[in-house]
């Protein structure tokens, strides 16, 4: 016949004195590891640099500087953000994203004349051309490198303003655009930034 009493077997399930002790020099351990790497993580963020890009242009030749550059300063570890206003908006745009043009007359870059340039269907022409040089050398498309971007982390922003202007909702963007984003914001962030660009 057992001799324990109720108090005697709650105790025997207790921890002892030497496991309990085991358990605080681990928790303090785990806590220590938790400190070090909030320290770490907020060293970094402190020492990383902010850039800021104010995107203006809606042409398919001036799509891809800011995307560029956006996406490989964010894999240098840049805070990237890229305020998109005016016709930089359509570059967003999730279905004139991939139709942007190019402008003939007056490019300067482009061998063809002004005269001719100015021709109906000369921009669908050398808009074209430009396509196909792009997808001979192997260069992401302008949808590709929005993608790119928001996977590194670029805040692509849409400027609620020329929202309201072009009559765009923010179902009209690519899925991750941050939409809504005043000038004043803009302006903020871009006194805040280490790099400001205007392309």
């Amino acid at each position: 016949m057992s001799t324990d009493t109720p108090d005697t077997a709650a105790s025997a399930d207790e921890p002892t004195r030497a496991e309990l002790a085991a358990r605080v020099e681990a928790l303090e351990a785990e806590l220590d590891t938790l400190r070090e790497e909030t320290a770490a993580a907020t060293a970094a963020a402190e020492d990383s640099q902010k850039m800021v890009i104010v995107a203006t242009q809606g042409t398919l030749d001036a799509a891809y500087p800011p995307l560029i550059l956006a996406s490989t300063a964010a894999a240098f570890g840049y805070d990237v953000t890229v305020f998109h206003t005016f016709w930089g908006l359509e570059i967003l745009h999730e279905e004139h994203a991939s139709e942007l043009s190019l402008s003939a007359v007056g490019n300067p870059n482009l061998s063809v004349p002004n005269a001719v340039a100015a021709l109906p269907g000369m921009d669908a022409v050398t808009s074209r051309l430009l396509r196909r040089k792009i997808d001979a050398e192997n260069v992401a498309s302008v949808p590709e490198l929005i993608e790119t971007s928001l996977d590194t982390g670029v805040d692509l922003q849409a400027c609620q303003m020329t929202m309201d202007l072009f009559d765009y909702d923010e179902d009209d963007f690519f899925d991750g655009v941050t939409t809504g984003v005043g000038a004043a914001t803009a302006f903020q962030e871009m006194a805040r930034a280490d790099v400001q660009l205007l392309v």
